[in-house]
């Protein structure tokens, strides 16, 4: 996890201060870059839902370690969805609703804060309801702009 953390915020910073054509050479690479986080993501969400579906037990340590790279993670992709990055699974609505895309991104990051908060309080009921939470927003971002 701490060697992890460099890597995140360096990353993180370099969203924050490049545009997504700035950091690509190529369409393909932002294509790729958004679903590596996706993907890394969605196997750290899978972790915590498992626990709050029953199918392997409970564990805090491993909960809020889980939580804690969703929550780093849930800022990243957004740097590989910049203008001339069309493609891959993402929908054109993407470029086209950019306010929708941006609230839903926005409530995303906002959600993984809460699972986190959730998971550091070591209550699988509250680890339950944040999940909830953050599948819907989830599941609304990709109903909306992700193909199938």
């Amino acid at each position: 996890m701490k060697t992890l953390a460099p890597l995140i915020l360096v990353a993180t910073c370099g969203g924050f201060s490049m545009s997504a054509g700035a950091q690509f050479a190529k369409t393909e690479d932002a294509i790729k870059y958004r679903q590596s986080v996706m993907f890394i993501q969605g196997q750290h969400v899978g972790r915590l839902g498992a626990m709050a579906a029953g199918r392997v037990p409970y564990d805090a340590t491993t909960a809020v370690a889980n939580a804690e790279v969703v929550a780093e993670i849930s800022k990243l992709p957004w740097a590989g969805f910049g203008p001339g990055t069309e493609g891959g699974k993402a929908k054109p609505e993407i470029w086209q609703e950019q306010a929708k895309f941006k609230e839903l991104s926005e409530r995303l990051m906002s959600d993984t804060q809460k699972l986190q908060v959730a998971a550091k309080a070591g209550n699988l009921d509250a680890l339950k309801a944040a999940m909830g939470t953050l599948g819907e927003t989830c599941k609304t971002c990709h109903d909306t702009f992700r193909n199938k």
